[in-house]
């Protein structure tokens, strides 16, 4: 069944279409928390938590096509993973020297799998790994992430910048070559 009816049976409270509508949104969203957490039973619990949400407020959700549903469902799964974060009390933000910067060979990721990246990712302490969600993948401004997560644009920039750092550190741990990007 496609979509738009899924949703508009989900709104009506067809319990048939809401399980539809998870299993096919559930695996993309559960790799969403799966970046902010490392924990695989803290991510599926945060998936049904969020789903829940999501569930909860389609009434009131006006249906503009596929791709604004997929918007607002990964960003109520972004805050519930923050939510969670903030609780554990997760979210620390590391304080220590800036990384040396390492001269890299001029290959790029292109020998790496997405489950390899994602795999590096996930291994980087909480606040660098949400900062770096949060930017490059997310794709929101420092003054974004800063508002959102109570911190200086500074220290948004600086948890990046060690991010990217010990991503490059573990790259080479692996002996992956790697190609320093400047993004601003």
């Amino acid at each position: 069944m496609e979509l738009p009816v899924l949703i508009k049976e989900a709104k009506q409270g067809s319990a048939a279409a809401q399980k539809c509508i998870f299993d096919q949104l559930a695996g993309k969203m559960l790799m969403v928390c799966r970046r902010y957490v490392k924990n695989e039973e803290d991510a599926e619990e945060l998936l049904l938590d969020g789903f829940y949400k999501f569930f909860k407020g389609l009434p009131a959700f006006n249906y503009q096509g596929e791709a604004a549903l997929y918007t607002w469902l990964k960003r109520i799964m972004i805050n519930e993973c923050l939510m969670f974060l903030r609780k554990k009390q997760a979210f620390v933000i590391v304080s220590e020297t800036v990384a040396e910067t390492i001269p890299l060979e001029e290959e790029a990721l292109n020998n790496l799998s997405a489950t390899d990246i994602f795999n590096l990712i996930v291994q980087l302490p909480a606040g660098y790994r949400t900062v770096f969600n949060l930017h490059a993948i997310e794709g929101m401004n420092h003054g974004e992430i800063a508002s959102l997560l109570g911190i200086s644009e500074g220290t948004s920039k600086s948890q990046l910048s060690k991010a990217r750092s010990l991503l490059q550190k573990m790259l080479l741990q692996k002996n992956i070559t790697y190609v320093k990007r400047s993004t601003q």
